[in-house]
């Protein structure tokens, strides 16, 4: 299973995913990741939980929130659940991506080279090499109802998904609606999904590409004149200044409501947004006015999910958690950190070596592991 995060390194990469873009759209890279979308909405009588992928001799399954394993351990690959009807695993016997439930019965059977997570009732699939492949979209029951026929595709927000016509080199995105229909033409040399009613599209050669946000009708609202541009959450977009290189966050008329002055940013969460600071390399938390509020303090960190935010520690280069004050409350202590979802946060002890992980509760405590 893939880490959402990576070490902080100075690398274009790492700075699209801080920023609130997919870093495996970015990348032009396909998986089972590049799927990953919103939550199913729960039919009447319907009851989902939160699930969490762990590995088991080499086998992946899935446990609960209490730790207890609710779902045998015997596939190759495992796709996070959410709180999604289905999950997107990678069969033991054949290597293809089918999808369970959460008994773990195949409710779509294992028949695809490629898989992402079910969003808005529907899920990209594809068969072929992850860049070379063929992508279309089936329903819950695994029926296709967007015929394969992309060269990238991802998850559906909102009515629409981006998908790429063409290689991940040369290709152009576009957006389609959940016929396959292109309402946005391909035209544009990166998109991202649309978040706030805005999405991030990129224009020109790689090297003196430009970035800028559509509206839903594709006309550009904010001019593609960015070296880099996050989605805009809370209101706000980390975006990278062209003759600074600097981050700075703007708001929805493309006006710096924070001035670009920052290392790195982290896109805006419970009203925080983690900067790395530009003198000092140092990380520490922003509000919509651009004061600290936390101080620089930390080598590395992420947003605040669920009232908490990974931290990595200067001196020990380990990673532990803070609240919304600033205050360490789950001390550093761990070679890599995710989020809090379901008041769970998957965490590595080795991350480079063995990727022993484990999952804790918002107290530092292990609920599952760490194993290997």
């Amino acid at each position: 299973m893939n880490g959402v995060h990576m070490e902080s390194v100075k690398s274009p990469a790492r700075r699209l995913a801080v920023a609130g873009l997919s870093l495996v759209l970015a990348l032009g890279l396909l998986g089972f990741l590049s799927c990953a979308g919103k939550a199913q909405t729960a039919k009447p009588n319907e009851t989902f939980r939160p699930l969490y992928p762990v590995r088991v001799h080499d086998k992946w399954g899935y446990i609960d929130t209490a730790g207890a394993l609710v779902v045998k351990p015997r596939f190759d690959s495992a796709g996070d659940y959410a709180w999604r009807r289905h999950a997107a695993v990678s069969d033991a016997k054949t290597h293809k991506w089918g999808f369970i439930d959460q008994t773990g019965r195949f409710v779509i059977p294992p028949q695809f080279d490629l898989a992402g997570h079910f969003a808005e009732g529907l899920c990209a699939v594809g068969f072929g090499q992850p860049l070379l492949g063929t992508w279309g979209y089936i329903d819950t029951t695994g029926k296709f109802v967007i015929k394969p026929q992309f060269g990238g595709a991802w998850a559906f927000y909102a009515g629409r998904a981006v998908a790429r016509v063409g290689n991940a080199e040369t290709g152009k995105y576009g957006f389609i609606d959940t016929t396959g229909k292109f309402v946005i033409p391909p035209q544009f040399d990166f998109a991202s999904s649309y978040f706030e009613g805005l999405a991030s599209v990129g224009v020109g050669e790689f090297k003196t590409r430009r970035f800028g946000y559509i509206d839903s009708t594709g006309r550009f609202a904010i001019a593609p004149r960015f070296e880099l541009a996050g989605s805009f959450y809370e209101g706000l977009a980390a975006v990278v200044e062209t003759l600074t290189n600097k981050w700075g966050y703007i708001d929805r008329t493309g006006r710096f409501v924070i001035a670009p002055r920052f290392g790195e940013a982290f896109r805006f969460s419970g009203g925080l947004g983690a900067v790395e600071d530009w003198g000092t390399y140092k990380w520490g938390f922003v509000d919509r006015t651009g004061r600290y509020v936390i101080a620089p303090q930390f080598k590395s960190a992420y947003g605040f999910y669920e009232g908490l935010a990974a931290v990595q520690d200067t001196l020990t280069e380990k990673w532990g958690y803070i609240d919304t004050t600033g205050k360490l409350v789950i001390e550093p202590q761990f070679r890599q950190a995710e989020e809090f979802h379901g008041g769970r946060a998957l965490v590595y002890v080795d991350y480079w070596a063995s990727r022993t992980f484990g999952y804790i509760d918002k107290t530092g405590r292990f609920v599952w592991g760490p194993t290997k």
